[in-house]
């Protein structure tokens, strides 16, 4: 006992803070039905603030603080609020994709402008120590936490008594009923926007003497808050705190149990993600998403098939001359093929049924160990070890889809989110993947390794994979799927089972996926998991959906401006902002697509949402049929030599 004492206390101090970020996270998602992935961003960005304005520009701590927790806060969240107004009818990937977005924003930003190394933040808490019960314990620590459950427990009895909190919980009930009341809905989302924000940012300052400044380190910290908020069921601010605690002391004492294994060195941090998987997982459907969304509307192709399929060609030209100009960059161009069967592969569950994975990059990840271990610890040929490798991935692939069965949405992401972490902390140092070292050989076809025949093969790896997608989308399971993307509960009526057809989906995506992890680590002659990590999971899928208006073209445009674009750059400091980039124009894409679908003909308010209007010019399957019926029927009826003029449902018509 007296050994895991010491582990308690730091649990119960890290765990406070979890729980207070936890819970600024919940109201801001109980008052406005976004769930905001920002929110360990905003955390990060406050400890560098006042890093910044107390450390470098030498103000007073007690200044700084303000500033930092107190004043850039208020601004976020005015920002944020005008966000989720404009968010709150929207589907539920734009809702997700418009947060990742700004994360990937103020994460890049601090990188690209701090640096990637870490930073010793300013002790601005004494830091004397304390004799309790036998043990020396840091007085900031201390401070830490009781701050932390001050505010807490100050914050729910604001929630509780005050005029304020009363509409803040009637907000959440029925906010439609508040505004008939007199009081705008609106003041009071901005304030729990301002009170989350508040807390984010006071977590982010407490929690960066204790590790130092690192922007990816911080964010993922406060991410743990998730495991917290599942806790408390994403509604209950109490249980919410209270699973902060349990976060924080699981933590802790996995810390103290896995002392001296390499190979579990990854589970502690690990933990949170491991409560948040199963969590969702029990809890299935029991929650519920908070606010309103609408499927995806009917969106007419670019182009027409012909119009299409020679475009395709013309493209696939284009692709075969690049070895004639490419010189040193060839390599470059390489890669480009391998990113366009990674986004070809999630846009087949994004764009086409509609799913959201956070977890594709260990997907990647697994095909990529998978071909080192077999084509170099058993042997086995290079092209059966590149396929068996995307076998490989398929049970993976199913596992991420297992969440799918109990979930949708917004918790849907949150448990492949889960899982991606999980599987990035504890199994990519495992010996079933990466081993210790972290990197293995993958070798190259030995009759085609030299750059230029190697780039033929991946390029008709290329084609092969969008051709097999392109099967897909038209085949009978590519309907269902974009059914399923429309109205999951209608085709579930209709006697269909979804549940398949989502794994399905996902066992499809994770075999293009594992097949081109394979090829990516034999571009590179070895297999590593650092290019593979969740952060790079969310980075995919803001690129996707920065090019979502190019419809079938997206995965081709996001594989050149993830690769091509920056070997063209104007140096290493505009690719230290191309995540920016990324982000800000995912979070823009997001609002744009929410603003037009609002606008659309098509949309829910019309009561058209069907995805059969996607064919140019054409009604529904049940509307044409309906045409030809009456049609025949007005033929058959129509005297001898009379002629009619049968007017069909685009408008057009026949002469009979």
């Amino acid at each position: 006992m007296t050994d895991i004492l010491p582990f308690l206390i730091i649990g119960l101090t890290t765990g406070s803070i979890y729980g207070l970020a936890a819970m600024g996270l919940v109201l801001t998602y109980k008052t406005s039905g976004i769930f905001n992935f920002a929110h360990g961003a905003i955390a990060a960005l406050a400890a560098y603030a006042f890093y910044d304005l107390h450390a470098m520009r030498g103000l007073p701590w007690p200044l700084a603080l303000l500033l930092a927790a107190g004043v850039l806060p208020a601004l976020l969240a005015v920002l944020l609020e005008r966000m989720a107004r404009r968010l709150a009818d929207a589907t539920v990937t734009m809702k997700i994709v418009a947060t990742v977005g700004l994360q990937l924003a103020i994460t890049g930003a601090l990188l690209a402008h701090y640096g990637a190394a870490g930073l010793p933040f300013p002790d601005f808490l004494p830091v004397a120590t304390v004799t309790v019960v036998g043990l020396h314990l840091g007085l900031d620590q201390l401070i830490s936490a009781g701050i932390a459950a001050a505010a807490a427990v100050a914050f729910f009895l604001f929630f509780r008594l005050s005029r304020l909190g009363v509409r803040m919980r009637a907000v959440v009930g029925d906010p439609d009923l508040l505004e008939l009341a007199g009081t705008s809905a609106v003041a009071i989302r901005s304030w729990s926007w301002l009170i989350g924000s508040w807390f984010a940012a006071v977590s982010g300052i407490l929690l960066a003497p204790q590790i130092g400044l690192d922007a990816l380190l911080l964010t993922l910290l406060v991410v743990q808050a998730y495991g917290a908020a599942a806790i408390g069921l994403f509604s209950s601010l109490p249980l919410t705190y209270a699973g902060g605690l349990v976060i924080g002391v699981l933590t802790a004492l996995a810390t103290s149990l896995v002392a001296g294994s390499e190979a579990l060195a990854g589970l502690p941090p690990a933990l949170p993600f491991l409560v948040l998987f199963l969590v969702l997982l029990v809890a299935g459907r029991r929650l519920v998403e908070v606010g309103s969304h609408r499927p995806a509307p009917p969106s007419a192709p670019l182009l027409r098939p012909r119009a299409s399929r020679v475009l395709a060609v013309a493209a696939l030209a284009v692709a075969a001359t690049v070895p004639l100009f490419a010189g040193a960059r060839l390599p470059v161009y390489a890669n480009a093929l391998v990113f366009l069967l990674i986004f070809a592969s999630l846009h087949l569950l994004v764009r086409v049924s509609g799913q959201v994975s956070l977890a594709h990059a260990g997907l990647v990840a697994v095909g990529a160990a998978a071909f080192s271990h077999l084509a170099v610890g058993t042997g086995l040929p290079w092209l059966l070890a590149v396929l068996l490798a995307g076998a490989v991935a398929v049970p993976v692939g199913a596992a991420v889809a297992v969440p799918a069965i109990r979930l949708s949405g917004l918790f849907l992401a949150l448990g492949t989110f889960g899982f991606g972490l999980l599987l990035e902390r504890v199994m990519y140092r495992s010996e079933f993947m990466f081993g210790t070292t972290g990197t293995l050989p993958a070798p190259r076809p030995e009759a085609l390794s030299s750059d230029t025949a190697f780039y033929y093969v991946l390029l008709a790896f290329a084609a092969c994979g969008m051709v097999l997608i392109a099967l897909i989308t038209r085949s009978r399971l590519g309907r269902l799927l974009r059914a399923m993307a429309d109205s999951p509960t209608t085709l579930s009526t209709l006697g269909l089972g979804i549940n398949v057809t989502r794994v399905t989906v996902f066992c499809l995506s994770a075999f293009i996926a594992g097949v081109a992890g394979a090829l990516y680590a034999s571009t590179g002659q070895s297999a590593t998991g650092a290019p593979f990590t969740a952060y790079a999971s969310l980075t995919w899928l803001a690129v996707l959906v920065l090019f979502s208006p190019a419809r079938s073209a997206a995965p081709v445009l996001a594989a050149l401006l993830v690769t091509v674009v920056p070997a063209y750059g104007a140096g290493d400091a505009a690719v230290d902002w191309m995540p920016v980039v990324f982000g800000l124009g995912a979070m823009l894409v997001a609002l744009h697509q929410s603003a037009a679908d609002r606008a659309a003909p098509g949309n829910a308010a019309t009561g058209n949402t069907g995805r059969a209007r996607e064919r140019i010019g054409a009604a529904s399957a049940a509307q044409e049929r309906l045409h030809r019926t009456a049609n025949r029927a007005a033929v058959a009826a129509a005297p001898t030599g009379d002629r009619l003029r049968i007017t069909a449902g685009d408008g057009e018509g026949t002469e009979r």
